[in-house]
């Protein structure tokens, strides 16, 4: 039986999706799974993916042959911008084949793949294609990354109406209190979008995910275990 593919995606760039796929996917192994992490598509990068090594890093492993051959990481565009602008620097064109191809290979191996998109939900793949509408073909359930900091609440509304909007299966909502330097803020934040969430029928979890420079995180294992059975 192919291993189980969940998307970790976030309400903006630079939200934390990096880091909390890493930790989910470290919590997720401390259950005992197979667990592997993918970035189909990383830019401003070289090399060997960034974010997957930090997912390595954070999982306490070191890379696998499977992040050293490409797997892992179909496109990686040196230009940092929307994938489809990276590309088109390089004179390539997304070709999301290619990202399937990767998926089934680790599919394969792995008992869960954790899949960090590029930016947002509605980033440009290609001319053709959005990441929500990629991740729509393939009924791929996903987790969003919010944050605590101000302006949060109108990003992740978007993201939510969008998931919505789409027939998207939204498995769960990362509340990362990194940057969110305002406990009021903060707090209201989360109780708006815990509220939203009901509002729009997804009655996930929501897990906090404490700041790291300022604590070792400790996700709440139970709201892990029901976004991957909820999956």
């Amino acid at each position: 039986m192919p291993g189980k593919v969940i998307v970790v995606t976030g309400i903006d760039t630079g939200i934390g999706k990096t880091v909390a796929t890493g930790f989910l996917a470290r919590a997720l192994q401390a259950t005992g799974r197979s667990v592997i992490t993918q970035k189909p598509v990383e830019t401003g990068g070289r090399s060997v993916s960034e974010d997957i090594i930090r997912h390595r890093e954070i999982m306490g492993m070191p890379l696998q042959d499977v992040d050293r051959d490409g797997t892992t990481c179909s496109y990686l565009f040196g230009y940092p911008a929307s994938p489809h602008l990276a590309a088109a620097k390089e004179k390539q064109v997304i070709d999301t084949a290619v990202i399937d191809e990767a998926t089934q290979k680790l599919q394969a191996k792995y008992d869960i793949v954790l899949v960090e998109g590029a930016g947002g939900l509605l980033v440009p793949l290609n001319e053709q294609l959005l990441f929500a509408d990629y991740l729509q073909e393939r009924s791929y359930p996903l987790i969003l990354v919010a944050s605590s900091r101000l302006g949060s609440i109108n990003h992740t509304l978007l993201s939510i109406e969008a998931c919505k909007k789409r027939g998207l299966q939204l498995s769960g909502l990362v509340y990362n209190l990194a940057g969110g330097d305002d406990k009021v803020i903060a707090q209201d934040t989360l109780t708006v979008l815990r509220n939203a969430l009901g509002e729009y029928g997804y009655h996930c979890p929501v897990i906090e995910l404490p700041d790291i420079g300022k604590s070792s995180p400790c996700l709440n294992n139970e709201g892990i275990a029901r976004i991957f059975h909820g999956s």
